[in-house]
């Protein structure tokens, strides 16, 4: 993956029903999900643009802008401007359906 698929540019929420072992699941905005008190979420732009979406008060999801970019073959650096520590995202699997990422740091 030299540039991440094109798929990858969306709002995607987290489907934590699915998750195993250290992989995140997540499913476009959209998807029919089983009821939550609420579901984090992120979204990224082609144009390097980033939003992480946690819960906020009352499980209402916030919005913490950053940015992306990728830094080796499946591997993208998410950063933030004092907000929140950065992280790295391995993207295991990505098309229109569904995001598998596993998180390589915090």
């Amino acid at each position: 993956m030299r540039e991440p698929s094109s798929d990858l540019f969306r709002s995607w929420i987290h489907s934590y029903e699915e998750d195993h072992e250290d992989v995140r699941v997540y499913r476009p905005d959209g998807y029919p999900f089983p009821p939550a008190r609420g579901r984090r979420g992120m979204e990224f732009e082609p144009d390097g643009a980033f939003v992480d979406h946690p819960l906020g008060r009352g499980d209402a999801p916030g919005a913490v802008p950053g940015r992306w970019r990728l830094v080796a073959d499946r591997h993208i650096a998410l950063t933030f401007d004092g907000a929140r520590p950065d992280r790295e995202l391995e993207i295991l699997r990505c098309d229109e359906t569904v995001l598998h990422v596993r998180r390589l740091t915090n």
